[in-house]
């Protein structure tokens, strides 16, 4: 579904319910401006969906205030779950839950290399898509509450979901009840750079740790990235594994128990052929999965301007690079990548390859928007906890305590039990914890 101009639309359409494994869930679907300081201007479709426990009957259910959940990004979808585990479950005792699609992915107007042609050239696809940062995605947020709850309600940001969180105590803080944050305290101020020199740092040792634990993994990586800059080895779309690619593999390095399923998938690596040593089908099939960004391309073509304001990002990750040549393909024995975004992925993964040129266009934008008020969170009145994690590699701890300081009233857990995705690991317990220290129950 493409942006259409507005005209007799129906704001708000509730889905059918369906019950799964102890939840209910309803699909809702909302018509929203793509530029929501033109309200009468082209539209599009965001989704969302309700969880609720089915410990609560009809009636119940009715009764009980809503819970928000902003996912982590930019460009993944809402969590599509069958029954009611980690934070969800705890969440469910209390709450009616809404996962939100934000917009350009999943069922809310999707936003990909097949779509964007559909709003011009490279320019328009460009300007299309400074419509898909935080302050859009707050003001969804804010129109739907309006159209479905009308009360404010419990707002709870994972990652980039967090610095939509932080978006939303700026522009929005009268539609919250409170705020929870997990690894998700964004830097309010400074250039990208900033963050990426140390994410860069923080990732080195989270290399050094892993091959400390796995020695193995370190002779066995090097082998690989030397058989790949001789043997033409394809991935299941057809193009060329280049190491640049298989350092992406890095994305395990910020998981607590995921860091191990690392070493899974590097030990399935080579198997002998006809041909001598080659790599796996499973291992070039699970190195796809964490590489192509075929499912998320707003990850790659938005991710550098999650942290800007009012400057470009002019490819950050890619300069920043230069300082840390432990990272180059070309190294003796070179280090994994994280969640840094190059300008090559876009000659290299084919889904992301007609996009070049809007990628360009975004990195070299000056006048993007503000994405937060440090005079509104300096004297923020909404209850609000966040995460805050000691060995977090993607969102470093020091610049999250900065912002933390910086929110009044913003109780911070810093913890080293977790990382970056602790919510995957014990997500209950974290939830918990975040919402007894806003004040639950009242």
């Amino acid at each position: 579904m493409t942006a259409t101009p507005a005209g007799d639309v129906v704001p708000h359409r509730r889905g059918s319910t369906h019950l799964m494994h102890g939840a209910r869930t309803t699909g809702h679907h909302f018509t929203v401006p793509l530029d929501h300081a033109k309200p009468d201007g082209k539209t599009i479709i965001v989704f969302a969906r309700e969880y609720s426990s089915l410990d609560h009957d009809d009636d119940a259910v009715t009764d009980l205030p809503w819970l928000l959940f902003l996912q982590g990004g930019p460009g993944g979808r809402g969590g599509r779950v069958t029954q009611l585990g980690g934070w969800m479950k705890a969440a469910a005792r209390h709450f009616r839950i809404l996962m939100l699609d934000q917009r350009g992915t999943g069922l809310s107007t999707p936003a990909d290399a097949g779509t964007l042609p559909l709003h011009g050239d490279a320019a328009a696809q460009a300007e299309y898509l400074t419509h898909f940062r935080a302050d859009s995605i707050v003001a969804d947020a804010e129109l739907i509450r309006h159209q479905l709850v009308g009360a404010p309600w419990t707002v709870f940001g994972q990652s980039f979901g967090g610095f939509c969180t932080l978006t939303y105590l700026s522009f929005a803080p009268e539609g919250m009840e409170r705020a929870l944050i997990t690894g998700g305290l964004a830097p309010l101020s400074g250039s990208p750079d900033r963050v990426y020199t140390a994410t860069y740092r923080l990732v080195e040792a989270r290399n050094l740790a892993y091959f400390a634990k796995y020695p193995e993994d370190r002779t066995l990586l090097t082998r690989i990235a030397r058989h790949l800059e001789t043997v033409d080895e394809r991935l299941p779309t057809g193009e060329r594994l280049t190491v640049a690619r298989l350092q992406m593999i890095g994305s395990f390095l910020g998981g607590n128990t995921r860091v191990d399923a690392l070493h899974y998938l590097l030990e399935d690596a080579f198997v002998s052929t006809a041909n001598g040593q080659r790599l796996s089908a499973v291992f070039l099939d699970a190195v796809w999965a964490q590489v192509s960004r075929s499912s998320n391309p707003l990850y790659a073509l938005l991710h550098e301007s999650i942290y800007c304001q009012g400057e470009a990002s002019s490819w950050s990750a890619d300069r920043v690079l230069a300082l840390y040549p432990q990272f180059f393909p070309t190294a003796e024995e070179p280090l994994l990548t994280g969640e840094m975004v190059y300008r090559w992925y876009f000659d290299q993964d084919p889904s992301l390859a007609p996009l070049k040129d809007t990628a360009d266009l975004l990195a070299a934008k000056i006048d993007w928007g503000a994405l937060y008020d440090t005079a509104q969170l300096a004297r923020n009145t909404v209850p609000a906890a966040a995460a805050v994690y000691q060995d977090d590699i993607y969102v470093d701890h020091d610049l999250s305590m900065d912002t933390a300081r910086a929110v009044k009233g913003l109780q911070a857990w810093e913890t080293a039990d977790f990382h970056h995705d602790g919510i995957s690991d014990d997500g209950e317990a974290i939830f918990n914890r975040l919402l007894g220290m806003t004040g639950w129950p009242a």
